[in-house]
């Protein structure tokens, strides 16, 4: 079984019936991830296994601090022995530093989980960042304001989207330039 193959089938064995808009969700941003293939090389699948991944630290079966990164990229390595790319991309995802920070989770986070290199973090934190919560396609301005609301401003999620949302627009930004460019270079002189 391929690396896209296992994370499909795990994610959707820990969020589909428990936490079906979730599931739809991280289908979305799996299909997002899809899409920034010419921008991936060799990291396409790896980037695609994480972005099915990233939220399974919602799921009931293995939430226990209730900071979903941790509870995920904890499951993946120690119960699952996965690869400790798609762990490290799953840790950190969508600047789950500062909500770490939020939550008093900071140094478990940076202890236990190293950055992956950052084309691969941008990449996936805007694939998260442009799916809405029902998996289709949003920008990063609407992706914020609908997190903002769901959660309200005042709450940890929101405190910490807030203080997220220049690095996601920036990560944003460089991955559709990388996006451009390579169209650019594909276009006939």
């Amino acid at each position: 079984m391929g690396l896209s193959e296992w994370a499909y089938s795990l994610s959707e064995s820990l969020l589909s019936d428990p936490l079906p808009r979730r599931w739809a969700h991280s289908l979305g941003v799996a299909k997002r991830a899809r899409s920034l293939g010419p921008i991936m090389d060799d990291d396409a699948e790896l980037l695609e296994a994480a972005a099915v991944l990233h939220d399974i630290g919602y799921s009931p079966m293995i939430a226990t601090t209730g900071f979903h990164p941790l509870d995920g990229a904890r499951f993946l390595r120690d119960q699952e022995k996965a690869d400790e790319r798609v762990v490290r991309l799953v840790a950190h995802h969508s600047c789950a530093l500062l909500e770490a920070e939020e939550r008093g989770l900071r140094k478990e986070l940076e202890g236990e989980f190293e950055l992956e290199r950052p084309d691969l973090v941008d990449a996936l934190l805007y694939c998260d960042m442009t799916t809405t919560p029902g998996g289709t396609q949003t920008t990063p301005a609407e992706r914020l304001d609908e997190i903002v609301q769901r959660y309200g401003p005042d709450t940890i999620v929101g405190r910490f989207i807030q203080r997220a949302a220049p690095e996601i627009h920036a990560a944003s930004k460089r991955v559709e330039g990388r996006l451009a460019q390579v169209s650019a270079d594909d276009q006939p002189m």
